[in-house]
């Protein structure tokens, strides 16, 4: 027994059913099913891609999968409940799968396969998220990844922009309208403008460094260098290579790989370089022996440089080789990168063994995070991070840095006693103040681990050394302390030992007594000399002396004995928790110095904002330490000095501390006492403004306000705490006093300068975020009061500073995103003061964009409702506040041009869209009451005429294609169920108000437009869409055009005898909508044409308006691809049903037979214009429709545009003569006269004399390239008449010399005869025009049967040809095929006088024989009786067929319609006598040509005279003397006498004719021309014409001598022999 589940309801088929059991449903593998019943392991159900097709399946074919269900019952709808991005998944990759098929079928291979990439990374994503295993982070970032992909695919397919709210889809229904447009506009602009990434990072590979001869260890150096500024701009990333070249840790890739982080965009231009340097670790010398010196040195070897703009291509530069440089001199080695940037050639050259650094470089775009996701596998592998130096563009709260960098600048030393200069290396330690040297954080650059000392590179022989090295030393704050840093100096030998002597030092402390640190910059240190032996381990013994020259200078008084040698370093500390800036610190130590307090208030302006960031929570203690210690004495410079910070943290740089802020004043910050002191000293200043000449400082502190009360309120809060809400009351006051302040402020004009205004403005842009502040400690009502009174301070005059009404509009839309706006207590106090505002701005038609923004957030609000009856009242005062303006304001801008350029273009766009979407925002929400207060609101039907008339303007406006992008179809769907819904509440409006005696033409007009194009819209069009979509579309919105049908006819119907106003006027419009492909629409929509013929036939006793609009619409609307054959059978089915009971039955039925037999024609002419090719077909059908405009309809000007139609057709075949023919139809419609014509089609405004000249030229013109040149001259005379009679003898004279060129070409020229072919169409699937038709077509040059009938059946590729000439039967006619007989016909030329004048050209007779032919012949040989074996001409009877055209060819077209048909038979002695006739024709006609000399070749001649003196077939003349001749024949048939008389006549007339004197003449000359028999073949043509001599005399055997020649002849029985005698020598042939 089946019944119905409850919880199996919906599932996927996970293998596939044929369906072969009774009642079986058919499912593939993968289609998702839905179940109604159960039984016994069978469902009952229907898959989802078909739900009208229910069925039995096995169960254990489904997987079932959770769902919901809504309208249980009959009508059901299942929601499977898993994660909408899977079913999103799944259902986009469905709709893909058809279309990607298709790509493969369409042949676009590459979007195929990217395609096919893309759908298989979509399915990886798809079982991550369904094993659900994923981390919330990572399960965000693969939906980030499938909508991304999602969304590339259905770009590319040209499917719907789909709206996503956190990577899920969102139903329309479920959000406003406007934030609805939001999230369309936000996933458009991602897709066409992608954000440019702010941050970049390079990605640096070390491969290899190829050089011939290198033996010995590197250690490769890269930084990048502002060569503008010379300076490195980055730390160094540093990595060691073994003697081959290749990095000593391969296994270890962030050894080898390295990401330069953090760059800007302003460091990705061209002076910004990526350097190179190597230091090769060996011998002093390259040259020296290999055991001369067992001691290494860190020696310069070469190098490399790059600029950073040959990466920006965006390319990744795989195994990129850098060409090596050496200094010339070593000396220069410090500067060796910017010789190679400024292209010093002197200065250096390739290193010797021309090496080549191999490395990969790659540029990447975007923020940290974003690379790690993106960039995977290279961080996964390993990969070392260089900063960049100092701190990053953007400091951020938490970052824990305490670098220093110092950088190894140069030394100046003593010789110390020596010939030569020392080769000095430099040996660096860390030492803390214990004595012990710290290990392992001297830096020698990202990719290799810190070290605990350095040694310099040597330069060879030089007491002025320059190093430039940069090193860093990331030393803890701990540590820093009684720190310093040790530079011991030794000179290294280059004898054999190698020995390394140290002869001096120096040092410097890391951080001063006072606690500052080593201020940046250089450094002169003092080096202290030293001897080889002296113990620097116990560093009391040097700490006491004196470090720098500088300090030395300082303190004159100390005594030195030598400072002659000197050391340079530089030094630069990036630190978040140190300061070298005495004034930080004499403000943050305030205590022990309380004399200094104002003067460190003071200079705190002047200490840098990356300081103050650094110890933000100790300099926000001080300053309210300070003000608790003193409120009277500090309060002003304490207000001031926080007013700083404040705005400090407005900088971009320091934006990120704004949290760090935050948090101190709800966790640290202490000041229970502090809201008095603020808010006195804020009252203060607002007290001056109005006052105060210079308002800069004034500016500042209200641009601090929102801080200052985040400090007032948590200052109550803690106070109240501590004395459990003591002085609330005096609290109050104190904050009403400061806003009456603030509303008196705001309430004064500017005079004058405008700084008043300023300020305002400055207050206005930060006033909202107080907002939040207060309502910590007010109810909500009250601070709604609060705002609304500040805000209602404005002076609201227009004149206003315009710049201050624009802040004044953002103040009012930052309110309206406030949080004090959300609830709807607040709001409701609130929206007055927001509508005022814009309206009043919207009807200055002023700042529309932040207007737009301001309703579109009002709107967002709404629809999340708390309360439905305060809604309801937000409506309400909406609608009577904007709904007036809002309409307009859409008017005005969607009538503005749009501007050119592309981003303003864009602007204009999204403030349109923004105010569609929140109209119908604001309708969507309207309900019934509130239509009919609106209504109820007009005092004059004149006001509402106005409204209807205006609304019905904006929703055609909405409607428009232009209005939202093409992919936009959800905001689309959604306007439209906005739209009818209005429409149907206002149509009762329009039936109440605008009928009868209040009719008013003009709105119902109106009306019906908007209906027709709402109709007509392509987003509505569900035909055109996929199942799936088009389901979903009638599931939530069901067939709108239906609905707006039904209302149409509805309407209509109240009109009454008002409907003669619209007729003829709607026909085109409802024909249009009727010609949509939806039955029910057209079964509601076809009626009303009935009742428009009735109407008409009312008015005027006939309907030739209806008819002639019907006609011309019908035309227009089926040429763009509307209509089908339903429609024409619905048609006329529904229209002759209609009509059965009218008294005008009769013409009814005349004009729907007319228009449907036009039906015929247009779908038939579509369906051919379809084809690629012009074929007879296109020509056929174009010709059928253009007779049709003729003689049915009699409309000249659609005839005169197929006459056109089918002249282009003609030209792209290059069927130049049906061409010509073509255009004089119309050239035949105008006379010779001045008449003015209107510009049309191609022709421009002239008079009909020049019209008809132009055509007579181009007729000529067709004429000639189709070699019917005949014709072309009798339109040269008739044209130069008419110049003559103009005495346009220039023009005359011309057309007189084209008219003699044409008499030219017939002489000169050869013209080809073409062939005729009958062709017959049968069957019904063959279109209306050739339907059970026959037609006889001229074929083209050189074309015969067999290549014609192969022409035919490629343009009718179904077609079956017959093979056979009889005449189908009624079988073949009714038959659902299409069958094609097609034979050659013989032309009848109408007059044969030409033909038969003697002496006329051949070249002339041509052109008669196969033009103006209106007759054409076919005969079929029969036997009658018995067929006499011997003489089989006895009972030879032929069937001849005539068939008659309609027209002559050629003609307009290659074929035409046969007309009549005419078969008789002719007998066995009338078709003897005809083939003699045309025999006897065909001799003379040769004979005459030759006597002429017009042959070139004779042997058509000689062929001819064969046939008639020897025939090879049948027995030639003596078989019709052996059947027509002999007694018995005679008497048996005495009718025929005359007939064999005249055959006997016709026989003897060959005899003169072969006795002609150019026949004995041609024998002799080619006689006397023959030597030789040699190639008797060449001859065999006149040896048969002298053999008839032989046979005229009778004799067995004949001699013709001549020129010394004997030629003999002999007769035998069975054969014919010839020898001929020349010069003793004898040939013969046979």
């Amino acid at each position: 027994m089946w019944i119905p589940t409850e919880h199996e309801k919906y599932g996927v088929v996970i293998a596939s059913f044929r369906g072969t059991v009774p009642y079986g449903l058919s499912l593939e593998i993968g289609d998702t099913v839905q179940i109604l019943e159960k039984c016994d392991g069978w469902y009952r159900g229907f898959a989802l891609k078909n739900p009208n097709i229910k069925g039995i399946f096995p169960s254990s074919y489904v997987h079932l999968k959770n769902a919901c269900v809504k309208n249980k019952g009959q009508f059901e709808m299942v929601i499977p409940t898993e994660d909408s991005v899977i079913t999103e998944m799944t259902s986009t990759l469905r709709d893909w799968g058809t279309m990607w098929k298709q790509l493969y079928v369409r042949n676009e291979g590459d979007l195929f396969h990217r395609l096919w990439h893309i759908m298989n990374e979509i399915l990886d994503l798809r079982r991550q998220v369904l094993v659900g295993h994923l981390t919330h982070d990572r399960m965000k970032d693969v939906k980030r990844h499938i909508t991304a992909r999602l969304d590339w695919g259905n770009e590319q397919l040209g499917l719907d922009l789909v709206p996503r709210k956190e990577y899920a889809m969102v139903d329309p229904e479920d959000i406003s309208i406007t934030e609805l447009y939001r999230l369309m506009e936000h996933r458009h602009r991602k897709k066409d403008t992608p954000v440019q990434a702010s941050s970049h990072h390079l990605f640096v590979q070390m491969k290899s460094l190829m050089c011939s001869n290198l033996g010995e260890e590197l250690e490769v150096i890269f930084s990048l260098f502002d060569s503008k500024e010379n300076r490195p701009i980055s730390e160094r990333f540093f990595l060691r290579l073994n003697r081959n070249g290749l990095p000593k840790a391969p296994d270890k890739p962030e050894r080898h790989c390295s990401l330069f982080v953090d760059l800007g965009s302003s460091e990705l231009r061209r002076d910004i370089y990526i350097t190179v340097h190597i230091i090769r670790i060996g011998r002093m010398g390259t040259g020296e022996k290999k055991n001369a010196c067992s001691v290494q040195y860190r020696r310069p070897f070469g190098c490399a440089v790059l600029s950073i703009a040959d990466l920006l291509t965006g390319e990744t530069k795989d195994d990129l080789i850098l060409k090596v440089y050496m200094c010339n001199t070593e000396s220069e080695w410090y500067q060796i990168h910017e010789n190679i940037i400024k292209k010093l050639n002197a200065r250096y050259n390739l290193t010797g063994s021309n090496a080549g650094l191999a490395v990969s470089l790659q540029l990447l775009h975007g923020d940290i995070e974003q690379i790690r996701r993106e960039y995977s596998s290279v961080f996964s592998h390993g990969v070392s991070i260089t900063r960049k130096l100092g701190f990053s563009n953007i400091i951020m709260p938490g970052e824990m840095r305490n670098d220093l960098y110092i950088t190894i600048e140069r030394g100046e030393f003593e010789k110390g006693g020596k010939s030569v200069a020392r080769n000095v290396e430099v040996t660096m330690f860390i030492v803390e103040s214990s004595g012990q040297t710290l290990k392992d954080f001297i830096s020698f650059g990202s990719g290799e681990p810190p070290a605990s000392e350095y040694h310099s590179f040597v330069l060879y022989h030089n007491n002025s050394p320059r190093w430039s090295e940069l090193l860093k030393l990331p030393i803890p704050v701990d540590k820093f302390r009684g720190a310093h840093i040790r530079f011991e100096f030794r000179h290294c030998s280059t004898k054999e030992k190698g020995e390394k002597k140290l002869f001096g030092f120096s040092f410097v402390p890391l951080m001063q007594e006072d606690g500052r640190t080593l201020p940046d910059g250089t450094h002169e240190l003092i080096v202290h000399k030293c001897e080889e032996n002296t113990n620097l381990q116990d560093t009391t013994r040097y700490l006491k002396l004196p470090f720098s020259k500088g300090i030395l200078l300082g303190n004159s008084n100390q005594a030195m004995k030598a400072t002659k040698e000197s050391f340079w370093i530089t030094s630069f500390l990036c630190s978040t928790k140190l300061t070298q800036n005495g004034d930080m610190l004499d403000l943050l130590k305030w205590r022990t110095h309380p004399d200094k307090i104002t003067g460190c208030l003071s200079k705190l302006k002047e200490i840098d904002g990356s300081e103050i960031v650094k110890f933000l929570q100790d300099t926000l203690d001080t300053l309210f330490g300070i003000l608790d210690e003193n409120s009277q004495k500090y309060g002003s410079k304490v207000f001031d000095s926080l007013v700083h910070i404040i705005n400090l943290l407005q900088d971009s740089k320091f934006h990120h501390f704004k949290p760090v802020m935050d948090t101190y004043i709800e966790s640290h910050f202490a000041g229970a006492l502090a809201y008095r002191d603020l808010i006195k000293v804020l009252k203060w200043y607002v007290d001056r403004i109005t006052e105060a000449e210079r308002q800069e400082h004034i500016q500042e502190v209200l641009k601090a306000q929102e801080y200052i009360f985040k400090y007032i309120v948590q200052s109550r809060r803690l106070f109240s705490l501590a004395t459990g809400g003591q002085n609330e009351e005096e609290f109050r006051c104190c904050i009403q006093e400061l806003l009456m302040s603030v509303r008196f402020f705001l309430s004064q004009e500017s005079k004058g300068s405008g700084a008043l205004s300023q300020s305002q403005a400055v207050f206005l842009s930060s006033f909202p975020a107080v907002y939040s502040e207060l309502l910590k400690l007010f109810d909500v009502r009250e601070v709604a009061n609060l705002v609304q009174d500040t805000l209602g301070s404005l002076p609201t005059i227009v004149h206003v500073d315009d710049s201050l009404q624009a802040v004044k509009l953002q103040c009012i839309g930052k309110t309206v995103e406030s949080q004090l706006y959300t609830n709807p207590d607040s709001r409701y106090i609130l929206l007055p003061v927001v509508l005022h505002h814009l309206h009043m701005h919207l009807q200055e038609q002023k700042d529309l964009i932040m207007c737009a923004r301001i309703l579109s957030n009002v709107f967002c609000l709404i629809k999340k409702n708390s309360s439905e009856k305060s809604v309801l009242e937000e409506i309400d005062v909406i609608v009577a506040s904007l709904l007036d303006i809002l309409l307009r304001t859409i008017l005005e801008i969607t009538s503005r041009p749009q501007p050119s350029s592309s981003s303003l273009r864009l602007q204009f766009q999204d403030v349109t869209g923004e105010f569609v979407a929140c109209l119908l925002s604001l309708l969507r929400q309207m309900t019934d009451r509130h239509y009919q207060q609106l209504l109820d609101s007009f005092n004059t039907k004149e006001e509402l005429r106005d409204f209807l008339l205006q609304i019905f303007t904006v929703f055609r406006i909405l409607i428009r294609p232009e209005m939202f992008p093409k992919d936009w179809t959800v905001m689309r769907l959604v306007a439209n169920n906005v739209i009818i819904t209005t429409v149907l509440y206002l149509s009762d409006a329009l039936r109440k108000n605008f009928l009868n005696e209040n009719f008013d033409y003009k709105i119902w007009d109106s009306y019906f437009y908007l209906a027709v194009i709402f109709i007509n819209q392509l987003c509505l069009q569900l035909e055109m869409f996929t199942a799936s979509k088009k389901k979903k579309v009638l599931e939530k919105y069901g067939d709108m055009r239906v609905t707006m049908g039904c209302e149409i006819f509805s309407m209509w119907q109240n009109l009454g005898e008002h409907k003669l106003h619209f007729i003829p006027a709607l026909i085109g419009p409802f024909l249009e909508v009727t010609l949509i492909p939806q039955p029910d629409l057209r079964n509601v929509m076809i009626p009303i044409f009935h009742d428009m013929m009735d109407w008409e036939q009312r008015r005027s006793g006939n309907f030739k308006q209806v008819e002639a609009k019907l006609i011309d619409k019908l035309d227009s609307l089926m040429s763009e691809g509307k209509g089908d054959e339903t429609y024409r059978e619905l048609f006329n089915s529904i229209l002759l049903k209609k009509i059965e009971r009218e008294t005008w039955r009769e013409s009814g039925v005349s004009l729907i037979a007319t228009v449907t037999r036009l039906m015929e024609r247009l779908l038939d002419y579509r369906d051919c214009m379809k084809m690629g090719e012009v074929d007879g077909k296109k020509i056929g059908c174009t010709v059928s429709l253009l007779n049709f405009y003729k003689t049915e309809l009699n409309k000249e000007e659609m005839y005169i545009r197929y006459i056109h139609k089918l002249y282009d057709l003609h030209l792209k075949a290059q069927n130049f003569t049906e061409a010509a023919y073509t255009l004089l139809l119309y050239d035949e419609l105008l006379e010779w006269s001045d008449r003015p014509l209107r510009e049309f089609l191609t022709y421009p405004m002239q008079t009909e004399w020049q019209r008809k000249e132009h055509l007579h030229l181009a007729i000529i013109q067709n004429f000639d390239r189709g070699k019917c040149w005949e014709n072309g001259i009798i339109l040269c005379r008739k044209i130069a008449e008419q110049y003559e009679s103009y005495y346009d003898y220039r023009n005359l004279s011309k057309m007189r010399m084209m008219e003699a060129s044409l008499y030219d070409k017939i002489m000169d020229q050869q013209r080809l005869e073409p062939e005729f072919f009958r062709v017959g169409f049968y069957g019904k699937k063959f279109p209306f025009f050739l339907r059970n038709k026959e037609f006889v077509c001229r074929g083209h040059d050189y074309e015969r049967l067999e290549a014609f009938q192969q022409r035919m059946l490629n343009e009718f590729p179904h077609a079956i040809a017959m093979q056979h000439a009889n005449q189908p039967d009624e079988t073949i006619f009714q038959a659902e095929a299409q069958y094609l007989q097609i034979y050659a016909v013989t032309p009848i030329p109408e007059s044969q006088e030409v033909l038969q004048r003697e002496g006329v050209p051949d070249n002339i007779k041509s052109f008669y024989k196969v033009n103006h032919i209106w007759k054409f012949r076919y005969d079929r040989p029969f036997h009658k009786g018995t067929k006499d074996k011997e003489n089989e001409f006895k009972s030879l009877w032929v069937e001849r067929t005539s068939l008659y055209l309609v027209q002559s060819l050629p003609g307009i077209s290659r074929w035409f319609e046969v007309e009549k048909r005419e078969v008789v038979e002719m007998s066995p002695l009338e078709n003897a006598i005809e083939v003699l006739e045309n025999k006897n024709q065909q001799l003379k006609t040769l004979i005459s040509q030759c006597q002429a000399r017009q042959m070139q070749n004779i042997n058509p001649l000689t062929m001819c005279l064969n046939g008639v003196i020897d025939a090879a077939v049948n027995g030639g003349v003596s078989r019709y003397q052996e059947a027509f001749f002999i007694k018995e024949y005679i008497l048996s048939h005495p009718e025929d006498g005359e007939k064999i008389a005249r055959l006997r006549e016709l026989m003897l007339e060959q005899y003169p004719v072969l006795q002609t004197k150019p026949i004995d003449d041609m024998i002799w000359t080619k006689l006397d021309t023959i030597s030789s028999f040699s190639a008797p073949k060449k001859h065999s043509s006149f040896l048969f014409i002298w053999f008839h001599q032989v046979q005229r005399t009778g004799a067995q055997s004949t001699e013709l001598i001549t020129g010394g020649r004997t030629v003999a002849m002999d007769k035998g029985r069975g054969c014919k022999s010839v020898s001929c005698t020349a010069s003793g020598k004898e040939k013969g042939v046979t």
